[in-house]
C-alpha cells in the first residue's frame, strides 16, 4: 500500500490518489494557476469517474489549491499580490507562534536532526551556488517540521492541512534565488538555534522576520512581472 509523501497516510481509494497527484502537480505549476477545471477532461485523464474526481476536487478546495465561484464554475487558485498579503499575515502570526511552542517542546534529537536537514540543504549544489532554495514537502522542509515540533495538533492541523501546501504554492513557483538564498539558508540556521537555546521569544522574533523577508521576495516578482507586462504593452 502506498503512502501520501506528505501527511504518511496511506492511499487506499482512487480519490486519494487523484487528490494526491493533482496537489503536486498544482503547487509545482504543472497545472497552471488560475486555469479552469474541466471534470470531463481532468477524469479521463486521470481514469476515473467525476464522482472520483468531485470528491479530490472537494479536498483540494479545503486546501486552498481550488475555487469555486458562481456562474465560472471551478478553478485552481490564482497566485496574486493581494491574496500573497493575506496569506502571509497569517502564516507569519501561525509559524512564529509555532516557533515559540516548539523552543519550548522540541525534543533535543529532534532539533539535531534539524541542523541535519539543513547541513543537507547547503550541500545541495543550486543553494551552494546561490542558484535557488526549493525544499520538498513534508519532512525534508524545514517550516514543517518547526510546525510539527510545536506539538499543539491545533496549531498543526490550521497549518499543515490548511494553508501548507498554498504556501508552499507560493514558494515553489516563485521562489527565491540570487542573494536571496544565502540569506534565508542564514535565517534558518538563526531560527533553529534559537529554538536550541529554548528561547521562543527570539525564535518567534526571526521567524516572522524571515517570513517578512520571504514575502517581499515574492512581491518584488510580482512587481517586475507587473513592470513587464506594462512595458510590452505600451
Amino acid at each position: 500500500m502506498t503512502q501520501d509523501a506528505f501527511s504518511k497516510t496511506p492511499i487506499t481509494t482512487a480519490s486519494d490518489q487523484v487528490f494526491v497527484d493533482m496537489r503536486r502537480e498544482i503547487v509545482e505549476g504543472t497545472i497552471e494557476q488560475g486555469s479552469k477545471i474541466s471534470e470531463p477532461e481532468l477524469a479521463k485523464r486521470y481514469g476515473v469517474s467525476r464522482a472520483t474526481l468531485r470528491e479530490a476536487l472537494n479536498r483540494l478546495e479545503s486546501c486552498y489549491l481550488v475555487e469555486r465561484k458562481a456562474n465560472v464554475g471551478c478553478r485552481v487558485v490564482a497566485l496574486t499580490a493581494e491574496r500573497l498579503i493575506e496569506v502571509y499575515e497569517v502564516r507569519s502570526a501561525l509559524e512564529g507562534l509555532a516557533c515559540r511552542l516548539a523552543a519550548d517542546n522540541m525534543a533535543a534529537d529532534e532539533v539535531q536532526s534539524l541542523k541535519q536537514l539543513l547541513n543537507q540543504h547547503l550541500q545541495t549544489q543550486r543553494v551552494k551556488e546561490g542558484e535557488s532554495y526549493y525544499q520538498e514537502a513534508g519532512d525534508l522542509d524545514f517550516h514543517y517540521r518547526i510546525i510539527k515540533g510545536s506539538k499543539n495538533e491545533h496549531l498543526i492541523h490550521l497549518l499543515s492541512n490548511g494553508l501548507y501546501q498554498l504556501i508552499r504554492m507560493y514558494r515553489v513557483q516563485m521562489g527565491m534565488v540570487g542573494p536571496r538564498v544565502s540569506k534565508a539558508f542564514d535565517e534558518h540556521l538563526a531560527i533553529i538555534n534559537a529554538i536550541e537555546s529554548h528561547d521562543g521569544e527570539l525564535a518567534e522574533l526571526l521567524m516572522k522576520r524571515h517570513i517578512s523577508a520571504s514575502q517581499a521576495n515574492v512581491q518584488n516578482k510580482f512587481d517586475l512581472l507587473a513592470a513587464q507586462k506594462s512595458a510590452v504593452n505600451k
